[in-house]
């Protein structure tokens, strides 16, 4: 690559911070504005929960299309310009039909953006020495952000911007994508006519892997779930728990910062072992977490049970899985995730209703089980790195 070090991280930063910028502004307050539209509670978790289906088979399938052009670049423009086009429809006038098209289109298009631009993040690393944690940690930084400002705007009269800023966010992602170098389609080392280089993807091996790596994000369902309400049911006040809940991304951005130095003293598996400890004093504790301290000592354990795994995550894939396949499978450790979180989730609301405290205890449960099997499968994880 031909762009120096400062301009080309600079610009995959700012890929991350478009990208979760509008992502921050869609996750937590798009129900609500479909809601200021006139649709039911039934109708948003019918187009919701459609969507999210949708995502979760589009994620690997378009970063392989993308994969298999060579183009992940313009991958990531098309999709995001398509994304915005449907968000687009929002503001044509139409049944909750077009609401639907509207909402699970942006979903399904914004799917692979996150696999292909961690693929893209990591080729970067790797040909350059430019380190991946504090590239994303901007996008870290844009969902806090978006949070705030969308905090600020979701009120009838204003919701309508908040719609304005995810597309301006897509086509803002679209363009930095495009002001990054293009990369070579062959895999470091790999020569001219040579034999292509195998994949994993077809190994007995890899699937009890990128089900484990899924795993350890899906342990957070109860959180993402069920942690407001939970609070709310404690009567923390709403301001105390949107502190909260930026107390956690500030220790994920925090271990970000520093992780390219732990990275050059423990390898990946050490980092989920990590995680897996950490998610299981989190979730073990969160029932009896009973003042603003203890919740906010808590929190800061987000930036190992999220952070350290999905940078274990990553980086196991990055050794394991060819660059030529990279978007391929940040795509199908994103599906494992996703279909886990679904059943975590459904798992989560059923014990909610019964016991407020039954999902966290589960989902330490999980984390340790998370963190057993990542033990075992350490030595064979290290040899395929190798």
């Amino acid at each position: 690559m031909s762009i120096s070090l400062p301009s080309i991280g600079a610009r995959v930063s700012s890929l991350f911070a478009g990208h979760f910028f509008g992502f921050g502004l869609f996750l937590p307050f798009f129900p609500v504005v479909l809601g200021f539209r006139g649709l039911s509670a039934a109708e948003i978790g019918f187009i919701l929960g459609a969507g999210t289906i949708l995502r979760i088979a589009a994620s690997p399938a378009l970063s392989n299309l993308s994969d298999r052009t060579g183009q992940r670049r313009l991958s990531v423009l098309v999709y995001s310009l398509t994304g915005a086009l449907f968000l687009t429809l929002f503001f044509v006038p139409g049944s909750s039909s077009l609401l639907a098209v509207a909402v699970i289109g942006y979903m399904v298009m914004n799917a692979p953006i996150v696999p292909l631009s961690d693929a893209y993040a990591l080729d970067v690393q790797r040909n350059t020495g430019a380190d991946y944690a504090r590239m994303r940690l901007w996008g870290s930084a844009g969902f806090v952000l978006a949070n705030l400002v969308g905090g600020a705007l979701a009120a009838a009269g204003t919701s309508w911007i908040i719609v304005l800023a995810i597309v301006a966010a897509s086509l803002a992602t679209g363009a930095v994508a495009m002001s990054l170098p293009r990369q070579e389609r062959a895999d470091h080392g790999q020569t001219s006519g040579a034999a292509p280089v195998a994949t994993p993807f077809r190994s007995v091996w890899f699937w009890p892997v990128i089900a484990v790596l899924g795993l350890f994000q899906a342990s957070h369902a109860a959180f993402y779930g069920f942690g407001t309400l939970y609070w709310q049911a404690m009567a923390v006040p709403d301001f105390v728990i949107g502190g909260l809940w930026a107390v956690g991304v500030l220790a994920e951005i925090a271990l970000f910062t520093v992780a390219g130095k732990l990275a050059q003293r423990f390898d990946p598996p050490v980092f989920l072992i990590a995680a897996g400890v950490a998610a299981v004093l989190r979730w073990g504790l969160f029932p009896f977490a009973d003042t603003l301290a203890t919740m906010a000592a808590l929190q800061l354990l987000h930036g190992l049970s999220f952070g350290a795994a999905h940078l274990g995550g990553v980086a196991i894939l990055a050794k394991v899985v060819p660059s030529r396949w990279g978007g391929t499978g940040q795509g199908l450790l994103a599906t494992s995730i996703g279909i886990q979180m679904a059943v975590g989730l459904s798992l989560c609301g059923a014990l909610y209703d019964i016991n407020p405290d039954w999902p966290f205890h589960l989902m330490a449960v999980v984390s340790l089980a998370g963190t057993l099997i990542m033990l075992a499968l350490t030595p064979l994880v290290r040899r395929r790195m190798a």
